[in-house]
């Protein structure tokens, strides 16, 4: 059930699937709490917090309890959460909507009375548009004002208080404000004072559980990201199909002159025959020889994210490649295209990188983008639906990842759907990086972008049958996607943590 700021949440019915007890791996059902209820706290876009997501479906399908979830809209979770009856979501009113069309005056008065009419909002939420649940699971970070929100909220409703932290949110402040900034430090001291008094702890790396035990007096469970069911890889079926529907934008965007949409003239917006990578031959789907290499990066396009690296990579691949097949700097492009138009292959493919995400910087790279004037490489921009982007990471060639994290502790959530999807991966290379992609067996790391232009040529030289390198990398990534998943991660190791909280909270 989907509610809003208006709307009222249901009585508990007998009948509501998450009533009937889970089994697990042979393991005894353990009834949680005394109210059959939990509460996921999100002070954010609900459809961009992938784990919270998660966390209230295995709450749901796993521990058997009534969910609701309080967070802010804007993009749509993803339909098992939509469509689990036990599952409710309260959506609060997010302050931006309200703040562009105040006086600029008044900005910097809004500012200080964010934190604060955002306090308001989650208390009022969390103390009486919700029922009384067992336990509060909030994100951090944000850690201001929300865990003063749940720690308040939770003593008030005789609530456990559970955090689950996905970084540390002083660090990320930091990167905005400065890190030698007073606000910082007041920001740091809220998130480890309030951040003590949780009655239970969970974080995303041993990295992470090592820092918040040494120099924050916490206790956490380490629960690794994992990817859940729907991201595995994809059929060759639902490849076509999933191209199909991206015809138009894929092969005629507005505006756009390049590798692409030159070799592509004869496919239709609403071509259902034929996609820039698939063709349909009678009733067999058949990958072209000479289609572009497919790579994915996910980005929020924000300070943490050096989306000029990989542009940097996308030209030195595109002089190299003219480079090694010994083409003339002045050759003309359109030739070239025509070649590829009518059949031809090159020793080295076309890429076409395919970039999800919203975020600040989206717009002023994209006007990068389009001043770059590159032979074999194209770039498109767009926001999948939760239900399309599993299907795109299983129909890449390779994802990239430029997370740098912060405080250097947590681990992007990006990699480990892209293993789920079967994807290698190439990626920033940081301090516990290493904790997920294990270079040489599902992905390889750079730090530089000479770096990762090097390992497209290593990767996708012979593409698409004569890359050995690339098919043994994909190999690893789907031994790593299929050697654990989240329902299995989170009932070792969330499950056991979150009753026993429950347990001493009702003591």
């Amino acid at each position: 059930m989907l509610q809003g700021v208006s709307g009222t949440y249901p009585a508990v019915s007998a009948a509501c699937p998450c009533r009937t007890p889970v089994r697990h791996w042979g393991k005894k059902e353990v009834k949680m709490g005394k109210r059959g209820r939990a509460c996921v706290v999100v002070l954010g876009d609900l459809g961009r917090s992938p784990r919270m997501q998660y966390h209230a479906l295995s709450l749901a399908r796993q521990a058997s309890l009534d969910v609701d979830i309080v967070a802010y809209g804007g993009s749509e979770p993803h339909s098992a959460v939509i469509e689990n009856e036990c599952i409710h979501i309260h959506t609060m009113i997010q302050w931006q909507k309200y703040s562009h069309s105040l006086p600029k005056i008044l900005y910097p008065l809004m500012l200080l009375l964010k934190p604060i009419i955002q306090l308001v909002i989650l208390l009022w939420f969390l103390c009486f548009k919700v029922p009384p649940p067992d336990a509060f699971i909030v994100q951090n970070p944000p850690s201001v004002p929300t865990l003063v929100a749940v720690k308040w909220a939770s003593s008030l409703r005789k609530s456990a208080f559970i955090v689950d932290w996905h970084n540390f949110g002083y660090t990320l402040l930091g990167l905005s404000v400065g890190r030698s900034s007073p606000f910082v430090s007041i920001y740091h001291w809220f998130e480890k004072h309030y951040g003590q008094m949780a009655n239970g702890s969970l974080c995303v790396t041993r990295a992470m559980q090592h820092e918040l035990a040494q120099n924050w007096g916490i206790r956490a469970t380490v629960l690794y990201d994992q990817p859940p069911e729907f991201f595995c890889p994809t059929s060759l079926q639902e490849k076509h199909k999933l191209f199909s529907r991206l015809n138009r934008y894929l092969c005629h965007p507005l505006g756009v002159r390049d590798c692409v949409t030159a070799t592509t003239t004869g496919i239709g917006a609403d071509d259902q025959n034929e996609t820039l990578f698939t063709t349909l031959v009678d009733t067999d789907i058949l990958l072209k020889p000479n289609r572009p290499a497919l790579v994915v990066s996910s980005t929020s396009w924000t300070p943490d994210e050096d989306f000029g690296i990989l542009l940097e990579a996308a030209v030195m691949y595109d002089r190299r490649v003219a480079a090694l097949l010994d083409e003339n700097d002045s050759a003309d492009e359109g030739v070239l295209w025509k070649e590829i138009s009518g059949g031809k292959q090159y020793l080295y493919p076309r890429l076409l990188f395919i970039i999800t995400g919203k975020g600040p910087e989206k717009e002023k790279y994209e006007e990068k983008i389009k001043r770059l004037n590159l032979k074999r490489v194209a770039f498109r921009t767009m926001w999948l639906s939760a239900e399309e982007y599993p299907l795109l990471l299983g129909s890449a060639d390779l994802g990239v990842c430029l997370h740098t994290s912060s405080s250097g502790l947590d681990l992007p959530m990006k990699v480990v759907d892209m293993f789920g999807c079967g994807l290698p991966v190439c990626a920033v290379s940081y301090s516990c990086i290493d904790e997920l992609v294990k270079v040489e067996k599902n992905g390889l790391l750079f730090s530089l972008s000479s770096e990762l232009a090097d390992e497209l040529l290593m990767l996708f030289r012979g593409f698409p049958n004569e890359c050995d390198a690339l098919k043994s990398l994909k190999n690893g990534a789907l031994e790593t996607g299929s050697s654990a998943r989240w329902a299995a991660e989170w009932e070792e190791h969330a499950k056991p943590l979150i009753s026993e909280v429950i347990s001493r909270n009702l003591n």
